[in-house]
């Protein structure tokens, strides 16, 4: 793990991030040494800072610090963290404020390897997600919402657990985001309300462009799912798992879920 560039395990208490979740973070895969998707990582990160008004740390030295990191794993994931840094009691942010970069590396995790093939198991969640324009889209270090929901099943069989808003619009899930195909068009919920964009979100959109696949992304909901032939949830660890079995709706893996898989794993061989 670094800090601010130091090998180091330890953060300050007082850390915003700590004390009111004010940061961000990012989680990409590692395959043989390289971060994927960097480029689009870094550009949401960014994005994300000037939404929150942190200062964003210089790409080149993310980049830098993650290879160091990075080198030597065959496969693995990268956390990055960014918080505003320290600050006394109270939410009035620090000025100046120092942010600080917080960079980890941790084992592939051990998910079945069927899953991307066969399909998985998902279910609905009790937890709603709140509505809240100035930050939907972020993925900011505020993630109780999705801790409560993932809490909300012990099942090995359930792969992943899919999150509504108080108006019972499906929005993503607790840690991906969704997709469903509709008569050949793939359908994504839109995130002005809540939830967040995930980089592997955008690249499952720009692939589908690209390979003539028609696109959608508008309010959906659960009499959306009923419709669906085709379904899959995503992010960048997993690539796209398809989804097999909805608490009683059935699925399968279709040709566009089908495509979609090559193209990602296309562009991560290439």
């Amino acid at each position: 793990m670094l800090i601010d560039g130091k090998d180091s395990d330890q953060i300050a208490a007082d850390d915003r991030g700590l004390l009111y979740g004010d940061g961000l973070f990012e989680t990409l895969a590692v395959h043989s040494g390289e971060p994927q998707l960097w480029t689009q990582h870094m550009a949401r990160l960014a994005r994300g800072c000037v939404r929150l008004g942190i200062e964003p740390p210089s790409v080149d030295l993310l980049q830098a610090e993650a290879r160091a990191l990075c080198a030597g794993s065959a496969r693995a994931v990268l956390k990055i963290i960014v918080t505003r840094g320290s600050g006394g009691r109270g939410y009035r942010p620090p000025a100046p404020a120092l942010p600080r970069r917080i960079l980890s590396l941790h084992p592939w995790p051990d998910h079945p390897a069927h899953w991307p093939q066969q399909g998985v198991n998902v279910r609905l969640c009790d937890t709603p997600l709140g509505a809240n324009p100035r930050l939907a889209g972020l993925k900011h270090l505020n993630r109780l919402e999705q801790v409560l929901a993932r809490a909300e099943w012990d099942d090995p069989d359930i792969a992943e657990g899919l999150m509504l808003d108080a108006a019972g619009g499906l929005v993503e899930g607790t840690m991906s985001n969704l997709f469903l195909v509709q008569g050949g068009r793939l359908r994504t919920p839109a995130l002005e309300q809540c939830g967040v964009a995930g980089v592997m979100r955008g690249h499952v959109l720009a692939l589908a462009e690209q390979g003539g696949i028609a696109c959608e992304v508008t309010a959906l909901g659960l009499a959306d799912l009923r419709s669906a032939d085709e379904l899959f949830v995503c992010n960048s660890v997993i690539g796209i798992w398809p989804v097999r079995r909805v608490q009683g709706m059935e699925f399968m893996p279709g040709s566009v879920t089908r495509r979609l898989q090559q193209a990602i794993g296309d562009a991560v061989d290439a």
